[in-house]
Protein backbone atom coordinates (compact mmCIF):
# COMPACT_ATOMS: atom_id res chain seq x y z
CA UNK A 1 0.00 0.00 0.00
CA UNK A 2 0.81 3.66 -0.65
CA UNK A 3 0.29 6.84 1.00
CA UNK A 4 0.89 9.97 -1.49
CA UNK A 5 0.51 13.45 -0.23
CA UNK A 6 0.24 16.22 -2.93
CA UNK A 7 2.32 18.94 -2.58
CA UNK A 8 -0.24 21.43 -1.79
CA UNK A 9 -1.38 19.12 1.05
CA UNK A 10 -4.69 19.42 0.63
CA UNK A 11 -5.35 15.98 0.17
CA UNK A 12 -3.91 12.36 0.81
CA UNK A 13 -4.37 9.44 -1.48
CA UNK A 14 -3.99 5.91 -0.63
CA UNK A 15 -3.64 3.29 -3.16
CA UNK A 16 -2.89 -0.15 -2.86
CA UNK A 17 -0.16 -1.90 -4.88
CA UNK A 18 0.17 -3.63 -7.65
CA UNK A 19 -0.72 -7.09 -8.35
CA UNK A 20 -4.07 -9.22 -7.28
CA UNK A 21 -5.26 -5.92 -6.05
CA UNK A 22 -5.30 -3.42 -9.17
CA UNK A 23 -8.71 -3.29 -9.24
CA UNK A 24 -9.14 -1.69 -6.02
CA UNK A 25 -6.33 0.35 -6.72
CA UNK A 26 -8.82 2.76 -9.00
CA UNK A 27 -11.30 2.56 -6.11
CA UNK A 28 -9.72 3.35 -3.54
CA UNK A 29 -7.10 6.04 -5.07
CA UNK A 30 -10.01 7.90 -5.79
CA UNK A 31 -11.10 8.50 -2.00
CA UNK A 32 -10.16 12.05 -0.77
CA UNK A 33 -9.91 13.40 2.67
CA UNK A 34 -10.27 17.23 3.38
CA UNK A 35 -8.58 18.96 6.55
CA UNK A 36 -12.36 19.46 6.94
CA UNK A 37 -13.01 15.80 7.32
CA UNK A 38 -10.33 14.38 9.05
CA UNK A 39 -11.15 17.53 11.35
CA UNK A 40 -14.41 16.84 12.46
CA UNK A 41 -14.01 13.11 12.71
CA UNK A 42 -11.07 13.51 15.53
CA UNK A 43 -13.46 16.31 16.93
CA UNK A 44 -16.41 13.30 16.95
CA UNK A 45 -13.84 10.98 18.90
CA UNK A 46 -12.66 13.08 21.32
CA UNK A 47 -16.17 13.08 22.85
CA UNK A 48 -17.07 9.49 22.05
CA UNK A 49 -14.24 7.74 23.70
CA UNK A 50 -14.29 9.41 27.07
CA UNK A 51 -17.85 8.09 27.51
CA UNK A 52 -17.30 4.51 26.03
CA UNK A 53 -14.31 4.30 28.62
CA UNK A 54 -16.05 5.62 31.62
CA UNK A 55 -19.45 3.23 30.44
CA UNK A 56 -16.82 0.14 30.41
CA UNK A 57 -15.49 0.87 33.78
CA UNK A 58 -18.77 1.29 35.54
CA UNK A 59 -20.15 -2.17 33.73
CA UNK A 60 -16.52 -3.72 34.74
CA UNK A 61 -16.88 -2.25 38.49
CA UNK A 62 -20.48 -3.24 39.07
CA UNK A 63 -21.64 -5.42 42.13
CA UNK A 64 -23.06 -8.60 40.34
CA UNK A 65 -23.99 -9.63 43.41
CA UNK A 66 -27.05 -7.14 43.55
CA UNK A 67 -27.69 -7.19 39.98
CA UNK A 68 -31.23 -5.64 39.37
CA UNK A 69 -31.87 -5.75 35.67
CA UNK A 70 -32.13 -8.59 33.26
CA UNK A 71 -28.42 -7.82 31.68
CA UNK A 72 -26.86 -7.98 35.14
CA UNK A 73 -28.88 -10.95 35.85
CA UNK A 74 -27.66 -12.44 32.65
CA UNK A 75 -23.67 -11.87 33.17
CA UNK A 76 -23.84 -13.09 36.88
CA UNK A 77 -24.96 -16.58 35.40
CA UNK A 78 -22.98 -16.17 31.88
CA UNK A 79 -22.87 -18.21 29.95
CA UNK A 80 -25.67 -20.21 30.03
CA UNK A 81 -28.15 -17.18 31.00
CA UNK A 82 -26.80 -14.54 29.26
CA UNK A 83 -29.22 -12.79 26.91
CA UNK A 84 -31.23 -15.65 26.42
CA UNK A 85 -33.40 -14.17 23.32
CA UNK A 86 -30.21 -11.38 22.00
CA UNK A 87 -29.28 -14.27 19.04
CA UNK A 88 -31.08 -17.52 17.61
CA UNK A 89 -28.21 -19.66 19.04
CA UNK A 90 -29.34 -18.33 22.51
CA UNK A 91 -33.06 -19.16 21.42
CA UNK A 92 -32.08 -22.77 20.18
CA UNK A 93 -30.26 -23.62 23.90
CA UNK A 94 -33.07 -22.33 25.77
CA UNK A 95 -35.42 -24.55 23.62
CA UNK A 96 -32.99 -27.43 23.74
CA UNK A 97 -33.57 -26.84 28.10
CA UNK A 98 -37.02 -26.60 28.02
CA UNK A 99 -37.74 -29.79 25.84
CA UNK A 100 -35.12 -31.76 27.98
CA UNK A 101 -37.45 -30.68 30.82
CA UNK A 102 -40.39 -32.08 29.31
CA UNK A 103 -38.89 -35.39 28.37
CA UNK A 104 -37.69 -35.98 31.54
CA UNK A 105 -39.04 -36.88 34.85
CA UNK A 106 -38.35 -34.46 38.52
CA UNK A 107 -35.92 -35.32 40.91
CA UNK A 108 -37.08 -36.76 44.09
CA UNK A 109 -37.31 -34.09 47.01
CA UNK A 110 -36.79 -31.04 44.47
CA UNK A 111 -38.32 -28.02 46.02
CA UNK A 112 -40.77 -26.36 44.15
CA UNK A 113 -41.37 -22.32 44.36
CA UNK A 114 -44.60 -21.55 44.81
CA UNK A 115 -44.49 -18.34 42.75
CA UNK A 116 -41.71 -16.46 39.96
CA UNK A 117 -40.05 -14.50 42.38
CA UNK A 118 -39.15 -17.54 44.70
CA UNK A 119 -38.21 -19.00 42.20
CA UNK A 120 -35.73 -15.85 41.06
CA UNK A 121 -34.67 -15.76 44.59
CA UNK A 122 -33.68 -19.31 44.94
CA UNK A 123 -31.82 -19.42 41.36
CA UNK A 124 -30.05 -15.92 42.73
CA UNK A 125 -28.75 -17.59 46.55
CA UNK A 126 -28.14 -20.84 45.73
CA UNK A 127 -26.34 -20.22 42.40
CA UNK A 128 -27.97 -22.65 40.21
CA UNK A 129 -27.41 -23.50 36.92
CA UNK A 130 -30.03 -23.21 33.92
CA UNK A 131 -30.63 -26.94 33.61
CA UNK A 132 -31.93 -26.89 37.69
CA UNK A 133 -33.79 -23.60 37.06
CA UNK A 134 -36.01 -24.75 34.15
CA UNK A 135 -36.76 -27.99 36.19
CA UNK A 136 -37.99 -25.57 39.36
CA UNK A 137 -39.56 -23.83 36.60
CA UNK A 138 -41.54 -26.84 35.05
CA UNK A 139 -42.03 -27.84 38.62
CA UNK A 140 -44.02 -24.61 39.79
CA UNK A 141 -45.85 -24.48 36.46
CA UNK A 142 -47.18 -28.36 36.95
CA UNK A 143 -48.48 -27.04 40.70
CA UNK A 144 -49.76 -24.33 39.49
CA UNK A 145 -52.03 -25.99 36.32
CA UNK A 146 -52.98 -29.07 39.16
CA UNK A 147 -54.03 -26.32 41.56
CA UNK A 148 -56.07 -24.54 38.71
CA UNK A 149 -57.69 -27.55 37.48
CA UNK A 150 -58.61 -28.50 41.01
CA UNK A 151 -60.19 -25.20 41.19
CA UNK A 152 -62.05 -25.62 38.53
CA UNK A 153 -63.40 -29.19 39.48
CA UNK A 154 -64.55 -27.07 42.69
CA UNK A 155 -66.31 -24.43 40.44
CA UNK A 156 -68.22 -27.03 38.71
CA UNK A 157 -69.06 -28.89 41.76
CA UNK A 158 -70.10 -25.61 43.54
CA UNK A 159 -72.07 -24.54 40.32
CA UNK A 160 -74.03 -28.14 39.66
CA UNK A 161 -75.28 -28.23 43.29
CA UNK A 162 -76.62 -24.40 43.11
CA UNK A 163 -78.49 -25.61 39.62
CA UNK A 164 -79.91 -28.57 41.22
CA UNK A 165 -81.13 -27.74 44.58
CA UNK A 166 -84.05 -25.09 45.22
CA UNK A 167 -83.47 -21.67 45.64
CA UNK A 168 -85.01 -20.66 48.99
CA UNK A 169 -87.61 -18.15 47.24
CA UNK A 170 -88.77 -20.68 45.34
CA UNK A 171 -89.23 -22.95 48.02
CA UNK A 172 -91.00 -20.37 50.18
CA UNK A 173 -92.95 -19.37 47.06
CA UNK A 174 -94.21 -22.68 46.85
CA UNK A 175 -95.27 -22.79 50.81
CA UNK A 176 -97.31 -19.71 50.43
CA UNK A 177 -99.38 -20.31 47.44
CA UNK A 178 -100.14 -24.05 48.97
CA UNK A 179 -101.02 -22.40 52.04
CA UNK A 180 -103.05 -19.79 49.98
CA UNK A 181 -104.56 -22.74 47.94
CA UNK A 182 -106.00 -24.45 51.32
CA UNK A 183 -107.49 -21.08 53.00
CA UNK A 184 -108.47 -19.03 49.42
CA UNK A 185 -112.00 -20.22 47.68
CA UNK A 186 -110.42 -17.93 44.91
CA UNK A 187 -107.04 -19.88 44.47
CA UNK A 188 -108.56 -22.99 44.30
CA UNK A 189 -111.68 -22.16 41.37
CA UNK A 190 -111.80 -24.31 38.32
CA UNK A 191 -108.79 -23.82 36.13
CA UNK A 192 -110.81 -23.06 33.06
CA UNK A 193 -114.11 -22.01 33.94
CA UNK A 194 -116.51 -24.17 33.12
CA UNK A 195 -117.81 -22.30 30.19
CA UNK A 196 -113.81 -22.75 28.69
CA UNK A 197 -113.76 -26.32 29.24
CA UNK A 198 -114.86 -27.05 25.98
CA UNK A 199 -112.07 -24.98 24.19
CA UNK A 200 -109.29 -27.99 25.85
CA UNK A 201 -109.96 -30.04 23.42
CA UNK A 202 -110.54 -27.97 20.27
CA UNK A 203 -107.96 -28.07 17.62
CA UNK A 204 -109.25 -24.67 16.41
CA UNK A 205 -107.32 -23.36 18.97
CA UNK A 206 -103.39 -23.35 19.63
CA UNK A 207 -102.19 -25.55 22.25
CA UNK A 208 -99.21 -25.22 24.25
CA UNK A 209 -97.99 -27.37 26.52
CA UNK A 210 -95.29 -27.42 30.12
CA UNK A 211 -94.39 -29.66 32.05
CA UNK A 212 -92.65 -28.60 35.37
CA UNK A 213 -93.22 -28.16 39.34
CA UNK A 214 -91.08 -24.51 39.04
CA UNK A 215 -94.16 -22.23 39.61
CA UNK A 216 -91.95 -18.89 38.52
CA UNK A 217 -90.57 -20.57 35.35
CA UNK A 218 -93.66 -21.65 34.69
CA UNK A 219 -95.26 -17.95 34.62
CA UNK A 220 -92.54 -16.77 32.95
CA UNK A 221 -92.92 -19.69 30.37
CA UNK A 222 -96.72 -18.75 29.80
CA UNK A 223 -96.86 -14.84 30.32
CA UNK A 224 -93.75 -14.61 27.87
CA UNK A 225 -96.12 -16.72 24.85
CA UNK A 226 -99.33 -14.83 25.81
CA UNK A 227 -97.83 -11.62 25.93
CA UNK A 228 -95.93 -12.13 22.13
CA UNK A 229 -99.23 -13.66 20.65
CA UNK A 230 -100.28 -12.36 17.45
CA UNK A 231 -103.70 -13.72 18.85
CA UNK A 232 -103.48 -14.35 22.28
CA UNK A 233 -107.66 -15.65 22.25
CA UNK A 234 -106.18 -18.21 20.47
CA UNK A 235 -103.49 -19.76 22.97
CA UNK A 236 -104.62 -22.54 25.40
CA UNK A 237 -101.84 -23.63 28.32
CA UNK A 238 -101.88 -26.63 29.27
CA UNK A 239 -99.80 -26.73 32.66
CA UNK A 240 -98.68 -29.86 34.46
CA UNK A 241 -97.00 -30.58 37.14
CA UNK A 242 -96.16 -33.26 39.99
CA UNK A 243 -98.72 -33.39 43.10
CA UNK A 244 -96.58 -32.29 45.64
CA UNK A 245 -96.60 -28.89 43.53
CA UNK A 246 -100.18 -28.54 42.06
CA UNK A 247 -101.90 -26.94 44.93
CA UNK A 248 -99.37 -23.96 44.50
CA UNK A 249 -99.40 -24.16 40.89
CA UNK A 250 -103.44 -24.24 40.69
CA UNK A 251 -103.42 -21.26 42.87
CA UNK A 252 -100.67 -19.13 40.80
CA UNK A 253 -103.13 -19.27 37.66
CA UNK A 254 -105.76 -18.76 39.26
CA UNK A 255 -105.27 -16.09 41.20
CA UNK A 256 -102.80 -14.27 38.43
CA UNK A 257 -104.99 -15.44 35.23
CA UNK A 258 -103.42 -13.97 31.79
CA UNK A 259 -107.20 -13.62 29.93
CA UNK A 260 -108.01 -13.60 26.98
CA UNK A 261 -105.56 -16.76 26.69
CA UNK A 262 -106.59 -20.25 28.51
CA UNK A 263 -104.45 -21.64 30.73
CA UNK A 264 -105.27 -25.50 32.65
CA UNK A 265 -103.23 -26.78 35.66
CA UNK A 266 -102.81 -30.61 35.79
CA UNK A 267 -101.15 -32.91 38.19
CA UNK A 268 -99.34 -36.03 36.95
CA UNK A 269 -101.37 -37.83 39.47
CA UNK A 270 -104.49 -36.73 37.80
CA UNK A 271 -104.07 -38.97 34.78
CA UNK A 272 -105.53 -42.46 35.81
CA UNK A 273 -103.59 -44.33 33.45
CA UNK A 274 -100.00 -42.83 33.82
CA UNK A 275 -99.35 -45.12 36.56
CA UNK A 276 -95.92 -47.22 37.24
CA UNK A 277 -98.10 -50.10 36.44
CA UNK A 278 -99.10 -49.04 32.79
CA UNK A 279 -95.41 -47.68 32.44
CA UNK A 280 -92.92 -49.99 34.83
CA UNK A 281 -89.50 -48.42 32.80
CA UNK A 282 -90.71 -45.41 35.30
CA UNK A 283 -90.80 -47.59 38.13
CA UNK A 284 -87.01 -48.55 37.15
CA UNK A 285 -85.80 -45.44 37.00
CA UNK A 286 -86.82 -44.58 40.70
CA UNK A 287 -85.77 -47.85 42.33
CA UNK A 288 -83.19 -49.30 40.51
CA UNK A 289 -79.68 -49.00 42.58
CA UNK A 290 -77.49 -48.18 40.08
CA UNK A 291 -79.38 -45.43 39.38
CA UNK A 292 -79.95 -44.01 42.42
CA UNK A 293 -76.55 -43.83 43.07
CA UNK A 294 -75.42 -42.31 39.64
CA UNK A 295 -78.69 -39.69 40.27
CA UNK A 296 -78.35 -38.86 44.17
CA UNK A 297 -74.98 -40.60 45.13
CA UNK A 298 -71.69 -38.99 45.60
CA UNK A 299 -71.22 -37.29 42.18
CA UNK A 300 -67.39 -36.29 43.46
CA UNK A 301 -66.21 -39.26 43.25
CA UNK A 302 -66.93 -39.73 39.29
CA UNK A 303 -65.49 -36.50 38.47
CA UNK A 304 -62.31 -36.47 36.36
CA UNK A 305 -59.17 -33.75 36.59
CA UNK A 306 -58.44 -34.54 33.07
CA UNK A 307 -61.95 -33.02 31.68
CA UNK A 308 -62.56 -29.50 30.36
CA UNK A 309 -64.48 -27.20 32.71
CA UNK A 310 -67.07 -27.62 29.80
CA UNK A 311 -67.37 -31.38 29.57
CA UNK A 312 -66.65 -31.54 33.28
CA UNK A 313 -70.17 -29.30 33.90
CA UNK A 314 -72.11 -31.61 31.05
CA UNK A 315 -70.84 -34.87 33.19
CA UNK A 316 -72.52 -33.33 36.11
CA UNK A 317 -75.82 -31.83 34.76
CA UNK A 318 -76.39 -35.00 33.05
CA UNK A 319 -76.46 -36.36 36.93
CA UNK A 320 -78.98 -33.89 37.72
CA UNK A 321 -81.90 -36.15 39.90
CA UNK A 322 -84.62 -34.23 37.45
CA UNK A 323 -83.43 -36.56 34.59
CA UNK A 324 -85.68 -39.56 36.52
CA UNK A 325 -88.59 -37.53 37.29
CA UNK A 326 -91.73 -38.29 35.51
CA UNK A 327 -92.09 -34.85 34.36
CA UNK A 328 -88.80 -35.30 32.40
CA UNK A 329 -90.05 -37.70 30.58
CA UNK A 330 -93.88 -36.88 30.28
CA UNK A 331 -93.16 -35.30 26.54
CA UNK A 332 -93.07 -38.84 25.44
CA UNK A 333 -96.62 -39.72 26.43
CA UNK A 334 -98.40 -36.84 24.67
CA UNK A 335 -100.67 -38.60 22.46
CA UNK A 336 -102.16 -40.14 25.63
CA UNK A 337 -102.44 -36.92 27.70
CA UNK A 338 -103.97 -35.33 25.03
CA UNK A 339 -105.98 -37.86 23.24
CA UNK A 340 -108.29 -34.94 21.08
CA UNK A 341 -105.84 -33.18 20.33
CA UNK A 342 -104.11 -32.86 16.74
CA UNK A 343 -100.54 -30.84 16.90
CA UNK A 344 -99.06 -29.21 20.19
CA UNK A 345 -96.12 -27.21 20.77
CA UNK A 346 -94.27 -28.35 23.68
CA UNK A 347 -91.90 -26.10 26.11
CA UNK A 348 -89.15 -26.17 28.33
CA UNK A 349 -89.37 -24.37 31.93
CA UNK A 350 -86.19 -23.25 30.98
CA UNK A 351 -87.47 -20.79 27.82
CA UNK A 352 -88.69 -16.98 27.11
CA UNK A 353 -91.01 -17.27 23.95
CA UNK A 354 -89.84 -13.45 22.64
CA UNK A 355 -92.30 -13.35 19.35
CA UNK A 356 -95.57 -14.65 18.05
CA UNK A 357 -94.96 -18.75 17.39
CA UNK A 358 -98.20 -19.20 15.47
CA UNK A 359 -96.93 -19.70 12.11
CA UNK A 360 -95.24 -22.96 13.92
CA UNK A 361 -98.85 -24.60 12.96
CA UNK A 362 -98.68 -23.96 9.41
CA UNK A 363 -95.77 -25.02 8.92
CA UNK A 364 -95.45 -28.20 6.95
CA UNK A 365 -93.63 -31.22 8.23
CA UNK A 366 -94.11 -33.21 5.67
CA UNK A 367 -95.36 -36.30 7.40
CA UNK A 368 -92.82 -36.10 10.26
CA UNK A 369 -93.38 -36.10 14.01
CA UNK A 370 -91.60 -33.91 15.40
CA UNK A 371 -90.77 -30.17 14.67
CA UNK A 372 -87.12 -29.17 15.91
CA UNK A 373 -83.95 -27.33 15.65
CA UNK A 374 -81.21 -29.12 14.68
CA UNK A 375 -77.99 -28.65 17.15
CA UNK A 376 -74.99 -29.50 15.08
CA UNK A 377 -74.72 -26.43 12.73
CA UNK A 378 -74.19 -22.53 14.37
CA UNK A 379 -71.50 -20.23 15.49
CA UNK A 380 -71.37 -21.73 19.01
CA UNK A 381 -69.14 -24.56 18.51
CA UNK A 382 -70.37 -25.89 22.14
CA UNK A 383 -73.93 -25.77 21.67
CA UNK A 384 -74.36 -26.58 18.26
CA UNK A 385 -71.95 -29.08 17.69
CA UNK A 386 -74.04 -32.27 18.65
CA UNK A 387 -74.34 -35.05 16.60
CA UNK A 388 -75.50 -38.57 17.87
CA UNK A 389 -71.58 -39.51 19.08
CA UNK A 390 -71.82 -36.60 21.50
CA UNK A 391 -74.73 -38.76 23.45
CA UNK A 392 -74.50 -42.15 22.59
CA UNK A 393 -72.16 -44.73 23.20
CA UNK A 394 -70.45 -46.00 20.20
CA UNK A 395 -68.42 -48.61 21.76
CA UNK A 396 -71.22 -50.63 21.95
CA UNK A 397 -72.54 -52.96 18.97
CA UNK A 398 -76.29 -52.53 19.55
CA UNK A 399 -75.73 -48.78 19.28
CA UNK A 400 -72.63 -48.57 15.98
CA UNK A 401 -74.55 -51.18 13.89
CA UNK A 402 -78.05 -49.24 13.77
CA UNK A 403 -77.10 -45.59 13.89
CA UNK A 404 -74.76 -43.03 11.78
CA UNK A 405 -72.51 -41.13 14.17
CA UNK A 406 -72.11 -37.69 12.29
CA UNK A 407 -75.98 -37.15 12.19
CA UNK A 408 -76.95 -34.67 13.00
CA UNK A 409 -78.73 -34.08 16.66
CA UNK A 410 -81.88 -31.87 17.47
CA UNK A 411 -82.69 -29.98 20.70
CA UNK A 412 -85.63 -30.54 23.37
CA UNK A 413 -86.93 -27.10 24.66
CA UNK A 414 -89.47 -25.97 21.61
CA UNK A 415 -90.58 -28.57 19.93
CA UNK A 416 -93.75 -28.62 17.98
CA UNK A 417 -95.71 -32.18 16.88
CA UNK A 418 -97.93 -33.46 15.00
CA UNK A 419 -99.93 -36.03 17.43
CA UNK A 420 -101.81 -37.74 14.88
CA UNK A 421 -98.77 -38.23 12.66
CA UNK A 422 -97.62 -39.78 16.31
CA UNK A 423 -100.04 -42.31 17.70
CA UNK A 424 -99.40 -43.96 13.57
CA UNK A 425 -95.98 -44.88 14.61
CA UNK A 426 -94.54 -46.91 17.86
CA UNK A 427 -91.99 -43.96 18.97
CA UNK A 428 -93.06 -44.15 22.53
CA UNK A 429 -92.66 -48.15 22.66
CA UNK A 430 -89.21 -47.84 21.23
CA UNK A 431 -88.01 -45.00 23.92
CA UNK A 432 -89.35 -47.67 26.65
CA UNK A 433 -87.12 -50.34 25.12
CA UNK A 434 -84.19 -48.16 25.02
CA UNK A 435 -84.66 -46.46 28.29
CA UNK A 436 -84.90 -50.69 30.03
CA UNK A 437 -81.75 -51.35 27.41
CA UNK A 438 -79.56 -48.76 28.64
CA UNK A 439 -80.70 -50.06 32.64
CA UNK A 440 -79.34 -53.18 31.82
CA UNK A 441 -76.16 -52.37 30.68
CA UNK A 442 -76.27 -50.16 33.74
CA UNK A 443 -76.66 -46.70 32.55
CA UNK A 444 -73.76 -47.65 29.84
CA UNK A 445 -75.18 -46.44 26.26
CA UNK A 446 -75.93 -43.06 27.67
CA UNK A 447 -75.02 -40.76 30.04
CA UNK A 448 -76.43 -37.59 29.30
CA UNK A 449 -80.46 -37.18 30.36
CA UNK A 450 -83.64 -37.70 28.33
CA UNK A 451 -82.57 -36.98 25.39
CA UNK A 452 -80.59 -39.37 23.93
CA UNK A 453 -83.30 -42.31 23.87
CA UNK A 454 -85.69 -39.78 21.91
CA UNK A 455 -82.76 -39.20 19.88
CA UNK A 456 -83.42 -42.94 19.07
CA UNK A 457 -87.14 -43.48 19.25
CA UNK A 458 -87.63 -40.36 17.01
CA UNK A 459 -85.25 -41.25 13.89
CA UNK A 460 -86.57 -40.61 10.85
CA UNK A 461 -89.85 -39.04 12.27
CA UNK A 462 -87.74 -35.02 12.74
CA UNK A 463 -88.61 -32.14 10.76
CA UNK A 464 -85.72 -29.32 10.84
CA UNK A 465 -86.93 -25.83 11.69
CA UNK A 466 -85.05 -22.71 10.55
CA UNK A 467 -82.75 -21.96 13.96
CA UNK A 468 -84.37 -18.68 14.57
CA UNK A 469 -87.16 -20.51 16.01
CA UNK A 470 -84.91 -21.93 18.57
CA UNK A 471 -81.89 -20.38 20.08
CA UNK A 472 -79.79 -22.71 22.64
CA UNK A 473 -76.82 -22.27 25.03
CA UNK A 474 -77.83 -19.53 27.31
CA UNK A 475 -77.18 -21.57 30.50
CA UNK A 476 -73.94 -22.51 29.08
CA UNK A 477 -71.72 -19.80 28.89
CA UNK A 478 -72.32 -15.63 28.48
CA UNK A 479 -70.77 -15.50 25.58
CA UNK A 480 -73.79 -15.75 23.46
CA UNK A 481 -74.72 -13.24 20.48
CA UNK A 482 -76.59 -10.55 22.53
CA UNK A 483 -78.17 -9.54 18.90
CA UNK A 484 -79.05 -13.12 17.90
CA UNK A 485 -80.91 -13.71 21.73
CA UNK A 486 -82.80 -10.79 20.79
CA UNK A 487 -83.68 -11.69 17.10
CA UNK A 488 -84.25 -15.09 18.02
CA UNK A 489 -88.25 -16.29 18.45
CA UNK A 490 -87.53 -18.72 21.30
CA UNK A 491 -84.50 -18.31 23.93
CA UNK A 492 -83.51 -21.71 26.12
CA UNK A 493 -81.40 -21.11 28.88
CA UNK A 494 -79.94 -24.77 28.88
CA UNK A 495 -77.22 -25.51 30.72
CA UNK A 496 -76.51 -24.72 34.55
CA UNK A 497 -76.95 -21.10 34.74
CA UNK A 498 -80.80 -21.00 35.32
CA UNK A 499 -82.09 -17.65 35.32
CA UNK A 500 -83.80 -17.94 38.48
CA UNK A 501 -80.57 -18.89 39.87
CA UNK A 502 -77.77 -16.59 41.59
CA UNK A 503 -75.18 -18.47 38.98
CA UNK A 504 -76.91 -16.56 36.00
CA UNK A 505 -75.24 -14.75 33.68
CA UNK A 506 -76.00 -10.92 34.28
CA UNK A 507 -76.30 -10.56 30.40
CA UNK A 508 -78.41 -13.01 29.55
CA UNK A 509 -80.55 -12.85 32.69
CA UNK A 510 -82.77 -9.53 31.47
CA UNK A 511 -84.88 -11.50 28.93
CA UNK A 512 -86.05 -13.86 31.42
CA UNK A 513 -86.60 -11.29 34.53
CA UNK A 514 -88.46 -9.06 32.29
CA UNK A 515 -91.30 -11.33 32.93
CA UNK A 516 -91.60 -11.62 36.01
CA UNK A 517 -93.86 -9.27 37.94
CA UNK A 518 -91.59 -8.73 41.58
CA UNK A 519 -94.38 -6.45 43.09
CA UNK A 520 -96.06 -9.23 43.48
CA UNK A 521 -96.74 -9.45 46.91
CA UNK A 522 -96.13 -13.23 46.90
CA UNK A 523 -92.75 -13.10 45.20
CA UNK A 524 -91.85 -9.83 47.50
CA UNK A 525 -92.18 -11.35 50.60
CA UNK A 526 -90.12 -14.47 49.04
CA UNK A 527 -87.48 -11.90 48.76
CA UNK A 528 -86.67 -13.20 45.36
CA UNK A 529 -84.90 -10.21 43.80
CA UNK A 530 -84.58 -9.16 40.16
CA UNK A 531 -80.66 -9.19 40.53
Amino acid sequence: MQVHFSPSMKSITISTSNGLLDYMKVKVAARHFSYRTLFYSVLALAFLLPFVFITTALVTLENVSKCSTNDCFGRKFSPRFSRLDSTPRDSRRFHSLLLGAVNEGLPDGLKVPESFDELLADVRTNHLDARTSVMKLKAMVDLLEQRAKAAKLQEALYKHFASTGIPKGLHCLALKLTTEYSSNARARQELPSPELVPCLTDNAFLHFVVATDNILAASVVVSSTIRNAGEPWKIVFHVVTDIKTYAAMHAWFALYPLPPAIVEVKGVHQFDWLTKDHVPVLEALETHNNILWYYHGDHFAATDLNDSPRLLAAKLQARSPKYISILNHLRIYLPELFPELKKVIFLDDDVVVQCDLSPLWDIDLEGKVNGAVETCRGDDTWVMSKTLKTYLNFSYPVISQRFDPDKCAWAYGMNIFDLEAWRKTDITDIYHFWLKQNIDSNLTLWRLGTLPPALIAFDGHVHSLDPSWHMLGLGYQPKSNIESVRKSAVIHYNGQAKPWLDIAFPELRPFWTKYVSYSNEFIRHCNILES
